[in-house]
């Protein structure tokens, strides 16, 4: 079974809109718990690993510390595009004709608008970056030299807080009908079903 089409079948009719851009309300919300997120990893971190003192390597020296604000600075830029190519990989991957890239001001995107995918694959594009990224942050938090653990877990804490709206819509698709089709265009993602489907 094919698990994007670009022609919407016959008998399926719109289920929900989702759009952060428009629904405030809820892109308020989804942002509160990303950064409850963020204080509960580093609060953890902080007392169950590595102290916060030494978030730059416990390092006096300017030249350490630079070194280290620098790597996060840049580590976390790279990875807010990794993260972007990560969703646009696991849409070709499923048979996407099309992915295109953006920024709207609050998050960057990638979306399909002329894709409808199943809900499987929608959802293993959704879930992708944070997975794939988290193993490659716990990894090289496990081989690194400690004193760069806290940079590698700053950048796990933006993965996990950064996927907060991915975690949000694989939550909302994850309970409705097996059968629905998601459009993705970046900015909102249209959820169309069978005639009928609740």
């Amino acid at each position: 079974m094919r698990q994007v089409t670009q022609t919407l079948p016959e008998g399926y009719a719109p289920l929900m809109r989702i759009d952060l851009q428009k629904d405030r309300r809820t892109a308020v919300r989804i942002n509160t718990a990303a950064i409850a997120v963020m204080a509960a990893m580093a609060l953890l971190f902080h007392f169950l690993a590595v102290p916060f003192s030494l978030f730059f390597g416990g390092s006096e020296r300017v030249s350490d510390v630079l070194l280290h604000a620098a790597a996060l600075i840049l580590g976390y830029t790279a990875y807010i595009a990794l993260h972007e190519l990560t969703h646009a990989a696991v849409m070709k991957a499923f048979g996407a004709k099309e992915v295109r890239f953006g920024f709207t001001g609050l998050y960057a995107w990638a979306g399909s608008g002329k894709d409808w995918f199943r809900k499987g694959a929608y959802l293993a594009v959704a879930l992708a970056p944070v997975i794939v990224w988290g193993i490659v942050f716990e990894v090289l938090r496990m081989t690194l030299p400690r004193d760069w653990a806290w940079i590698i877990w700053a950048l796990q804490i933006g993965n996990v807080s950064g996927a907060a709206g991915d975690l949000y819509v694989t939550f909302r698709f994850a309970r409705l009908p097996s059968g629905i089709l998601i459009r993705d265009t970046g900015a909102a993602m249209d959820v169309y079903a069978p005639a009928g489907a609740e």
